[in-house]
């Protein structure tokens, strides 16, 4: 009789033990599914949205920058002439962006010129936020070339500052304007403009009231120092451009031109008949050209 109760009492100790057994393995067993279901879930989720695309036909353009975006001396001496400004202009001749973009009628109704002659980075940040009131599509930035045409070369704006300004002219933008496209024209190369024009008698007697004499004074000397017065000169605009590259690449909505107006071999042809120095209409035309093709480019210039 003891023996009988024993063996029940084994053979349901035994059946409790398989039981366990089993709800433990439907447990785990459960548990990893969940797991695997989770991490399958995750793997199905769509990724990050992409970037903004750039939209390669805008339909309004401000212009901010210096006397290059102001057509200064292009048609005559020692006066802005906007109608002939790469970016905004109205002149048939010149074709300017906006007039590529928008036609000749939207270029006159819906682009705004805010460049100022003699301006430097400094004073971006404030053109940049009158810019942002209109809301443009596409915003061209032409800057920094007088932050290297000073009286002397220890004047140029210093590259940190330099970059201190651009970006907070980015951030003023983008406080009024967040979905704006920008377009950053590199600065010209100011010791080819200097190569170019000191062949010009003319020019150069021009050049002796004061323009950029930081690389243009004493254009026929090519002893030490003044050549490496010219180097530091150069040497500066390469930083700026390195500056409007980087700060740009960090906004999604902004594509530098990477370097084509730098490179770009201006002749006499090109310059202004007055200073041989500003792009007269055929560079101003030169500009618009470069500008186009770039913001209307699939993808940036590398």
């Amino acid at each position: 009789m003891q023996d009988r109760s024993a063996r029940r009492r084994s053979r349901t100790a035994a059946a409790v033990l398989a039981a366990v057994s089993l709800l433990g393995t439907a447990v785990l067993t459960g548990c990893d599914s969940g797991r695997e279901g989770t991490t399958k879930g995750a793997a199905a989720q769509p990724s990050a949205r992409p970037g903004p695309v750039w939209d390669r036909e805008p339909g309004s353009v401000a212009a901010v920058g210096d006397s290059i975006t102001r057509g200064f001396d292009a048609c005559s001496v020692l006066a802005d002439c906007p109608e002939v400004s790469w970016a905004t202009g109205t002149d048939s001749g010149v074709r300017s962006l906006a007039v590529r973009l928008l036609g000749a009628s939207g270029a006159s109704s819906r682009s705004w010129n805010h460049a100022e002659t003699g301006a430097r980075i400094a004073q971006l940040p404030e053109q940049m936020a009158t810019a942002a009131k209109k809301k443009p599509d596409l915003v061209t930035v032409m800057i920094g070339a007088n932050d290297a045409c000073r009286d002397s070369a220890r004047h140029m704006t210093p590259v940190a500052d330099f970059r201190a300004s651009f970006e907070a002219s980015m951030r003023q933008l983008r406080a009024g304007a967040s979905k704006a496209q920008v377009y950053v024209s590199s600065v010209p190369d100011l010791k080819r403009l200097w190569s170019t024009g000191r062949g010009n008698a003319l020019g150069k007697q021009i050049w002796k009231l004061g323009i950029c004499r930081s690389m243009l004074g004493d254009a026929d000397d090519m002893g030490a120092p003044a050549k490496a017065r010219r180097a530091s000169v150069q040497e500066r605009v390469v930083a700026y451009n390195e500056v409007l590259r980087e700060v740009c690449a960090k906004d999604p909505r902004c594509r530098y031109d990477g370097g084509a107006v730098f490179d770009y071999p201006f002749t006499g042809e090109q310059l202004s008949q007055w200073d041989w120095f500003h792009p007269g209409r055929d560079g101003q035309a030169r500009l618009a050209e470069i500008a186009y093709r770039n913001v209307t480019a699939a993808r940036p210039p590398a």
